[in-house]
């Protein structure tokens, strides 16, 4: 039961730390919509996601609310609208890293053994919403670094392909769905480098 309440408290503060992050840029790079819902905040109830809550309750995998923005009160639109989507999987690699660090000063200690699994999951959380399809964030990152003629035949595919794709990347085909067979050499990667 400890073991629970310690992954689930790590995947709560890895999604605050992700959602917090996308709605602080938003913010910097002129659009007052994440501000005005609430969004820059740290407290993690502004983040939840009922149904990504109850799924993390269920079965240890859970998403959080999406911050909205509006791409028309950024300066730079398809740009701005990358960096905001890099924000969040980039403040999870930051807070693991700073993490590892940590616990390199202070090994041995209770911080430690709450911060491997807080590593972890913002490992985790973070490459797997590096892929590049829709409503992850790496869709996002992909559709801002295209040249434009691309970006936006990339965005009608997934417009209209997108969550079967997503599902068919999910989906547990002989024992492992092709999204974990993808990202996991890099989060092997990540982890022995930070672990």
């Amino acid at each position: 039961m400890l073991e629970v309440l310690i992954w689930a408290g790590a995947l709560l503060i890895a999604v605050t730390i992700h959602e917090f992050a996308h709605a602080f840029i938003a913010d910097k790079l002129g659009d007052p919509t994440p501000g005005m819902q609430g969004r820059i905040s740290l407290n993690p109830l502004r983040h939840l996601d009922p149904i990504g809550t109850l799924m993390l309750i269920l079965f240890r995998f859970g998403w959080g609310k999406p911050v909205q923005f509006d791409p028309f009160n950024l300066r730079h639109p398809k740009r701005d609208s990358a960096l905001i989507a890099l924000a969040g999987p980039a403040s999870n690699l930051i807070l693991a890293t700073l993490l590892s660090l940590t616990i390199r000063l202070i090994p041995g200690s209770l911080l430690a053994v709450l911060a491997v699994p807080l590593i972890l999951m913002n490992i985790n959380l973070a490459i797997f919403n590096f892929l590049p399809v829709p409503p992850l964030d790496g869709a996002k990152v992909l559709y801002g670094i295209l040249p434009m003629e691309w970006a936006e035949e990339y965005n009608h595919f997934m417009k209209d392909y997108g969550m079967i794709l997503l599902i068919l990347l999910i989906i547990p085909i002989g024992g492992r769905s092709i999204a974990i067979n993808l990202i996991l050499p890099v989060i092997n990667f990540l982890v022995q480098l930070l672990l």
